[in-house]
């Protein structure tokens, strides 16, 4: 599947780290003043930027510790304002997430005291967030299609959550090469390699070296549908 998985440290990385702790001091400035739960959302948002990136970078107790600080600031957002489904988000993701470590982890989890989650309600909160949120829809529509994919092979109806993504936004290449994934493990070839050719085809980004990762991952993708091996692998 089409996902960051770990990597090492970037140069890039501290200024997105500088931008994530510049929002989240901002939105306890006002927290500090008045309590809304749109700053605590606008904290626990933050807050799983942060863990995010930790979490590429194997830095286990800096995720653990952005993670739960999230969390309660998504579970405080939704006492104070039940209507902001955009904190189904964050919380879907952690029980998802803490729901498939492995027995390891599981245990130093309890010993570090983190929470526990459940991936059911994980997916069950994820679905709230695509549905009702105002921010988040697309990530979560994104999120829950790979957690589907890659955890619990259910291919199927990881690509009916997904196929809405790809329809609304058919020049984001990740979208056609996640979808594309989804249609070769389901072995439609030919939709599959339509996606694939679709992500090749996009256009330049913004970013040059996302660029090209993406046409790194499109042509192997293609090579792989058809059986065919790159030059050099």
């Amino acid at each position: 599947m089409t996902m960051a998985g770990h990597r090492e440290k970037q140069a890039a990385d501290q200024p997105y780290l500088n931008l994530a702790t510049k929002a989240y001091v901002l939105a306890d400035a006002q927290l500090k003043q008045h309590e809304t739960g749109e700053m605590n959302l606008y904290a626990a948002m933050a807050d799983s930027l942060q863990a995010r990136l930790y979490g590429l970078r194997w830095e286990n107790r800096a995720t653990a510790r952005a993670g739960v600080r999230a969390r309660e600031h998504y579970e405080r957002a939704l006492a104070l304002d039940p209507s902001l489904a955009d904190a189904y988000l964050g919380l879907g993701l952690y029980n998802y997430y803490v729901d498939t470590l492995s027995k390891m982890a599981r245990i130093l989890r309890f010993m570090m005291g983190i929470p526990g989650g459940s991936k059911e309600e994980g997916i069950r909160q994820l679905h709230l967030a695509m549905h009702y949120g105002q921010l988040t829809p697309p990530v979560a529509r994104f999120y829950l299609a790979i957690n589907l994919h890659n955890y619990d092979q259910r291919y199927e109806e990881a690509l009916q959550v997904l196929r809405p993504l790809v329809e609304e936004y058919p020049q984001n290449p990740l979208f056609q090469l996640a979808i594309g994934d989804l249609y070769a493990k389901l072995g439609r070839k030919p939709q599959a390699l339509e996606a694939y050719q679709a992500a090749a085809a996009s256009p330049n980004m913004a970013e040059p070296a996302c660029h090209r990762k993406i046409q790194t991952l499109a042509q192997a993708s293609l090579a792989a549908l058809r059986g065919t091996a790159l030059p050099g692998h």
